[in-house]
């Protein structure tokens, strides 16, 4: 026979525990909400922290006659309507970035481009000096994948996101490294090398790569 007291015993001990579960709970829960608003709060500092555009570019010692190319090259289409309502969201751009990433090479440009018709002040931070930021925007949730584009509203909050790539550009990297030889194949090295020539004269020099980036910077825009 059990004691008197044993079951009156058992009950508080599990209500004990359930309650220390609930707190231990919610405060995970506060935690993630706290780190979430330091984040929002934080890129205001980020945006003011970051460089201008022109800064960047004049301090670029890497694919910088290729950025102004696609700069100057690139035919902007004649979206008004489009650039307007845009330019009604009050939107500023802190962009990730690096001057021997080709990818930046040929998205900042574009991103320019469109900021001019919409209003969008944009401001830069080398990727491998702001780590602490780049790591809360990795590609795949492990890669430094750059650029990267954040957009923020007024208030300083994150409102859309974009990067590395296009998809259809993408879609040629891909093919691109899926048609190298293996890692241990003697002209591995060779071949690589190769196809990063050819896929940086590509991006410099294909228009269509280009549109590619404009849509998809546009589609993600018009979605805010």
């Amino acid at each position: 026979m059990l004691p008197p007291n044993s079951c009156k015993f058992n009950f508080n001990s599990i209500r004990k525990r359930q309650i220390s579960l609930l707190r231990r709970r919610l405060s995970i829960k506060f935690k993630r909400i706290q780190e979430k608003e330091c984040v929002e709060m934080a890129l205001n500092q980020w945006f003011e922290k970051a460089m201008s555009a022109d800064d960047y570019i004049e301090k670029m010692e890497k694919n910088k006659e290729g950025l102004l190319h696609i700069y100057d090259t690139f035919n902007l289409p004649d979206h008004t309507d489009l650039y307007e309502n845009i330019r009604e969201k009050n939107l500023r751009a802190i962009v990730l970035t690096e001057d021997w990433c080709g990818d930046a090479m040929l998205n900042v440009p574009i991103l320019l481009r469109i900021a001019e018709k919409a209003n969008i002040d944009v401001r830069m931070l080398l990727r491998d000096d702001n780590l602490e930021l780049m790591d809360q925007y990795l590609t795949n949730g492990k890669s430094r994948s750059i650029p990267i584009f954040i957009f923020i509203n007024e208030e300083g909050n994150e409102v859309a996101k974009w990067g590395p790539r296009a998809a259809k550009v993408q879609e040629f990297i891909d093919e691109s490294r899926a048609a190298l030889p293996p890692k241990d194949a003697p002209d591995h090295e060779e071949k690589a090398n190769e196809m990063y020539k050819f896929i940086g004269k590509s991006f410099r020099d294909n228009q269509d790569f280009w549109d590619e980036v404009y849509n998809s910077l546009i589609n993600k825009l018009k979605s805010i």
